[in-house]
């Protein structure tokens, strides 16, 4: 290592990224510098990108669902040794004091900081995480296959908690996290009906692939009502079909940080006791819970793999629903 490193950086939202080489950072105290392995590419990076979530550190090294190794921990970190492996998400830090912490609600936190966005991420050779948010992960996911358990896996494993407990439920959007849900789903024993754009052949037959017992367009409504639905493609038109899609009680859950605007609807769409509710980040009882039961049900996650220097080829393939599964950056490569 001659003290420098590659690295994907944004300096401008709508710019592309551009290729750097940057100073190896030091960790601090209780940090740890980490080798990347493999680093996900999740649809927040494209809302990053895209201007979509205000008040990013610039310039910024994205990437938050990150495979790697300790090479080196501070003074103050206790329990992670090098050659560790570990996974880092997108929460990277909490105060650890406010109201939310302290009722296990960290994901609400109001100084919370978050990887590839207010801290540098994984788009990189190297990267430095607190160490209360690096996960050791389960060894028999190799790493390219373990990079979207960070994200996909979080997001969905937390608004399936959030959909509650109902035997019918819903995916919008059949791209990283549902494909990894939906195996969640169905060891549970939960019956799964995938919605995808209108027209998307390819998207339906990979979702009745990977366990669907129905698929169409979301333009449709399932053959019965659903116990719950949960949005991952973030198009603000799908809360009301959502809702005209489940059963009275049911729940729509809106899986992604961001989502264009919600369209007026009718009452009664919502009557009924149906309810709207978002799923805001993650907590670190998420990660420790889903990183036990992945193995179990066993998740397998399906990668198309980039080298970094493509990071912008990736995010353009995600981008026009071009990957399936999830992509995944390579910073060997």
């Amino acid at each position: 290592m001659d003290g420098t490193m590659r690295v994907m950086v944004l300096h401008a939202p709508g710019q592309p990224l551009r290729e750097e080489r940057w100073p190896v950072p030091r960790p601090g105290p209780q940090e740890v510098l980490l080798q990347v392995r493999a680093c996900a590419v999740c649809r927040t990076d494209l809302h990053l990108v895209d201007g979509e979530l205000p008040r990013p550190k610039l310039p910024v090294v994205p990437g938050h669902e990150v495979v790697a190794t300790v090479v080196e921990a501070g003074a103050e970190v206790l329990g992670l040794e090098v050659g560790t492996r570990v996974g880092v998400p997108w929460l990277g830090w909490t105060c650890g004091q406010c109201r939310y912490c302290v009722s296990g609600r960290e994901n609400l936190c109001d100084d919370a900081r978050f990887t590839g966005y207010q801290v540098d991420g994984g788009y990189a050779e190297y990267t430095v995480a607190h160490h209360r948010y690096c996960f050791p992960l389960p060894a028999s996911y190799p790493d390219f296959h373990a990079a979207p358990l960070m994200c996909a896996g979080l997001i969905g494993f937390r608004s399936l908690r959030m959909a509650g407990d109902g035997e019918r439920l819903g995916m919008y959007g059949f791209g990283a996290a549902a494909h990894v849900l939906i195996q969640v789903a169905r060891y549970q024993g939960r019956r799964v009906f995938a919605f995808t754009r209108p027209g998307d052949e390819a998207g339906q037959h990979f979702a009745r692939e990977s366990g669907a017992e129905w698929a169409g367009g979301s333009d449709v409504l399932p053959p019965e009502p659903l116990d719950a639905a949960i949005l991952f493609a973030p198009v603000g038109a799908l809360v009301p079909a959502a809702l005209r899609a489940v059963d009275k009680g049911g729940v729509v859950v809106c899986g992604g940080i961001h989502m264009s605007d919600v369209p007026s609807f009718p009452y009664a769409l919502l009557w009924e006791e149906r309810g709207v509710r978002s799923v805001a980040n993650l907590t670190r009882a998420d990660a420790l819970d889903f990183l036990v039961l992945a193995p179990l049900v066993p998740v397998r996650t399906e990668v198309r793999v980039f080298p970094l220097s493509a990071a912008n080829e990736a995010l353009a393939a995600l981008r026009e629903g071009q990957v399936r599964g999830a992509a995944v950056l390579d910073p060997r490569a």
